[in-house]
């Protein structure tokens, strides 16, 4: 069962987002919260796996609070709720530990879906935003580089280089000719190497890091896959 944190200010939002997921047989919304601090306390007592987050909220907002949780090493999972794609927060809410975002008009199995894919690990970013958008603020917010990469081997920084590309797992093992369990592994291997908790951390990291940058392609490929 996955274990799903609501935070919005807006009560009629809240309680939309809510509804919908408690219809799904394995999520359970275990609390809401209307701003940031309430957020942070209500997931230190609830432990949920996923916390919807409003990005603009009273107070503490959204990515103050998913700057605290990560801190706190809280196990939860962040996913950002926007209202506008282009939404200047978003990529500092990515650099505070949030996995990925969504828009708030966003259909109710593709919630649904994004809820799942977020507690298992994964990338999540609107479709309507691209990788050229995270290079561009990465670009823009660039601090000095905020890993080592030479930790890795060239295999796990291949690796990353595609995830950073937007590659998904099957993907990946089709370009490098390898099974998907080894594309996991080497997934794997590479955030623990770092200290990252995701593969949107991941891609932030390529970027600041100078590994990718906007518009460069590994080799042979054709197009962007999903996280």
């Amino acid at each position: 069962m996955i274990r799903v944190v609501v935070a919005d200010d807006h009560e009629v939002v809240r309680g939309g987002f809510a509804g919908l997921l408690a219809t799904q047989p394995d999520i359970t919304v275990v609390g809401t919260a209307a701003d940031g601090a309430e957020a942070v306390r209500v997931c230190a007592a609830a432990a949920p796996d996923v916390v919807l987050m409003d990005v603009r909220m009273p107070g503490i907002d959204g990515i103050e609070a998913t700057r605290q949780l990560t801190a706190s090493r809280a196990h939860a999972r962040v996913l950002i709720l926007t209202t506008f794609d282009l939404d200047e927060y978003v990529y500092d809410a990515i650099r505070a530990g949030a996995s990925g975002f969504l828009l708030k008009d966003v259909r109710a199995e593709a919630l649904f879906d994004a809820v799942r894919v977020i507690a298992a690990g994964e990338a999540l970013l609107a479709p309507t935003v691209t990788r050229r958008l995270i290079g561009q603020f990465a670009l823009q917010h660039r601090p000095p580089a905020p890993v080592a990469l030479s930790s890795l081997t060239p295999r796990e920084t291949q690796v990353m280089r595609l995830v950073a590309e937007g590659l998904s797992n099957p993907e990946i093992a089709a370009r490098l000719v390898v099974t998907e369990e080894t594309v996991k592994t080497h997934v794997s291997r590479m955030l623990t190497k770092l200290g990252l908790r995701d593969r949107t951390q991941a891609v932030v990291a390529a970027y600041e890091s100078g590994l990718v940058v906007p518009g460069m392609r590994d080799g042979t490929d054709k197009g962007v896959g999903s996280g």
